[in-house]
C-alpha cells in the first residue's frame, strides 16, 4: 500500500462530528454577526468617529490581512499532524484570543478612562487585533472540513451544517441584541447604549466559549494528510491558484457575497434606526434572511443532485439582485414590507450561502487535479482573504457613501443624540437597496459565466481524482 493510501481512514461522519463542526461556525459568527451589525454604528455613534476616517481604518486592516492571511495558511499547512489532528488544536487555541479581542472591541473605554480621547487609535489597534485572531480561528476551521471526509454528499452535509451553525450565531448576535442594546434619549430618539452593548458582548463571549469547547470535543479528523513539502513557498501556491479558474471565480463571487451581506447588515442598522424609526424591528432582519435556509435545508441535497451546485447558486444570485432593484424603485413605505423584500432576497442567497463551502472543496479538488498536491491551509487562507476583502468593500463603500450623503456622527462622550435630516434618511434608503443590487448582479454573472465546475464537470472531476488515488494504492 502506498504512503498516500495509508494516510486515509474510511470512517463515516457521525451526527456528533457534524454537530461539532457546525458549532465551530456558531462561535465565529457570534462575533462576526455582532461586528457586521453594530461595529460601524458603535464607531460613529459611541466613539464619534467620522465615517470618512473609518474607510481608512478598514483599508489598513485589509492591507495587513494581505500579509497575515497567507502566512497563517502556510503556518497551518506546515504543522505536523498529532493524535488530535492538524487543524482542530489551532481552532481551539486561537479561539481564546479571538474571544478576548471581541471584548476589547466593545470595551466602554470612556468609563474606564474618563478623559480618553484617542478613540480612532484604539479602534485601529483592537480591530486589527480582532482580524488577526479571527483569521487564526477561521483558516484551520475551514481547512478541517477537507480532512473530515472526501465523500461528496458528506461534504455537502458539512457545508449545510456550517451554514446552520452560522445561522444560530447570527440569530443570537443580530436578533436578540437589537431588542436590548438601544435606549431612548430625552428628545425621544433611539441611541445605541454602550453599557448595554458591553453587557451583551459578555454574554456573547460566554456562548462562544461553549461553542468552541464542544467543537473541539465533538469533531474528528479522519484523513491525515502529510505536511507541506519543503520548497513549496506561499507564493508558489498562490501562483498556482491564480491558474485555477473555478477557485479565482469562486473567491471573487464569495467576496461579493460577504460584501453584500455585511454591507446590508450595516445599512439596515441605520435604515431601521433612522429611516423607519423602528430599531427594534431590525431584530427581524436575520429571521427574514435565515428563514429561507431553514425551509430549503431538508431539500437542498436533492436539489443539488438534480440541478447542480453552480446552477442553483447562480439562479439564486439573479433573484436576490432583481429583488433589491425592485425595492429601490418601489421605495417601500414601512419596515414590514421591507422585511418581506429581505425574505425574497434571502431565498435567492440561500443556495450560495449554504453551498459555498462545498464549492470551495470542489475548487480545491480542481487544484489537486492541476498540481497533484493538496494545499488546504494555504488555499483556504487565500479564499479567506478574498472574503475579508468583501468586508473591506462593505465597510469602505458604506462609510464613504454615508459621509457623502451628509450623515452626522455623534460627539464621543456627549449625551446629545443627533437626528438626521430627511434628505440623509432618504439617502440611507438608497444605500440600503441600490448598492446590494450592484454587488449581487456582479456575483450572479461571475457564477453564471465564470465558474466552470457545473454538475457534470464535478462528477468528472471526482471520477478522475478517485481513479488517480486508486492507481496509487
Amino acid at each position: 500500500m502506498s504512503d498516500v493510501a495509508a494516510t486515509l481512514k474510511t470512517e463515516k461522519l457521525t451526527g456528533r462530528n457534524i454537530i461539532g463542526y457546525a458549532l465551530g461556525d456558531t462561535g465565529g459568527v457570534l462575533a462576526f454577526g455582532v461586528i457586521s451589525t453594530f461595529l460601524n454604528v458603535y464607531y460613529t455613534d459611541v466613539f464619534g468617529i467620522d465615517p470618512a476616517k473609518l474607510t481608512i481604518l478598514f483599508l489598513v486592516a485589509r492591507l495587513w490581512d494581505a500579509i497575515n492571511d497567507p502566512m497563517m495558511g502556510a503556518f497551518v499547512d506546515s504543522r505536523k499532524p498529532n493524535p488530535k489532528g492538524r487543524f482542530r488544536p489551532w481552532v481551539y487555541r486561537f479561539s481564546w484570543a479571538m474571544m478576548a479581542s471581541l471584548v476589547l472591541l466593545f470595551l466602554p473605554i470612556n468609563d474606564i478612562f474618563p478623559n480618553f480621547s484617542h478613540y480612532l487609535v484604539y479602534a485601529y489597534i483592537t480591530y486589527i487585533f480582532y482580524g488577526m485572531m479571527y483569521t487564526g480561528v477561521n483558516i484551520p476551521y475551514g481547512s478541517m472540513a477537507t480532512v473530515m471526509t472526501r465523500d461528496i454528499k458528506e461534504r455537502s452535509t458539512l457545508s449545510m451544517a456550517r451554514t446552520f451553525g452560522a445561522g444560530i450565531g447570527q440569530m443570537a448576535g443580530s436578533v436578540i441584541l437589537p431588542l436590548v442594546v438601544y435606549s431612548t434619549a430625552s428628545n425621544g430618539a433611539k441611541y445605541l447604549d454602550n453599557h448595554k452593548m458591553f453587557a451583551a458582548i459578555l454574554v456573547i463571549v460566554f456562548l462562544q466559549f461553549i461553542a468552541y469547547q464542544l467543537n473541539y470535543r465533538l469533531t474528528k479528523e479522519t484523513i491525515i494528510a502529510p505536511p507541506k513539502e519543503k520548497g513549496d513557498t506561499v507564493w508558489t501556491v498562490v501562483g498556482s491558484l491564480v491558474k485555477n479558474r473555478p477557485f479565482v471565480t469562486l473567491s471573487l463571487a464569495s467576496m461579493l457575497l460577504i460584501a453584500g451581506n455585511m454591507y446590508s447588515n450595516t445599512a439596515n442598522t441605520y435604515l431601521f434606526k433612522n429611516y423607519y424609526e423602528a430599531p427594534g424591528m431590525q431584530a427581524l432582519v436575520p429571521v427574514a434572511t435565515y428563514l429561507p435556509m431553514a425551509l430549503f435545508m431538508p431539500f437542498l441535497n436533492k436539489l443539488v443532485l438534480k440541478f447542480g451546485k453552480k446552477e442553483l447558486c447562480g439562479f439564486g444570485a439573479y433573484l436576490a439582485a432583481a429583488t433589491y432593484l425592485i425595492m429601490y424603485f418601489l421605495k417601500l413605505p414601512n419596515a414590514t414590507l421591507f422585511l418581506v423584500g429581505l425574505f425574497i432576497t434571502g431565498v435567492g442567497l440561500t443556495f450560495f450561502t449554504m453551498e459555498v463551502w462545498a464549492l470551495v472543496s470542489d475548487a480545491i479538488d480542481y487544484q489537486d487535479k492541476l498540481t497533484h498536491k493538496r494545499e488546504e491551509g494555504t488555499s483556504y487562507a487565500i479564499f479567506s482573504f478574498f472574503r475579508k476583502m468583501g468586508q473591506t468593500i462593505a465597510g469602505v463603500s458604506f462609510n464613504a457613501l454615508l459621509a457623502g450623503i451628509g450623515y452626522v456622527a455623534a460627539t464621543a462622550g456627549s449625551s446629545e443624540v443627533v437626528r438626521q435630516t430627511a434628505e440623509v434618511n432618504n439617502g440611507i434608503y438608497t444605500l440600503a437597496t441600490l448598492l446590494p443590487f450592484v454587488m449581487y448582479i456582479i456575483m450572479a454573472l461571475l457564477l453564471h459565466l465564470g465558474y466552470n465546475l457545473g454538475k457534470n464537470e464535478v462528477i468528472e472531476l471526482n471520477e478522475e481524482l478517485a481513479a488517480r488515488r486508486n492507481g496509487l494504492s
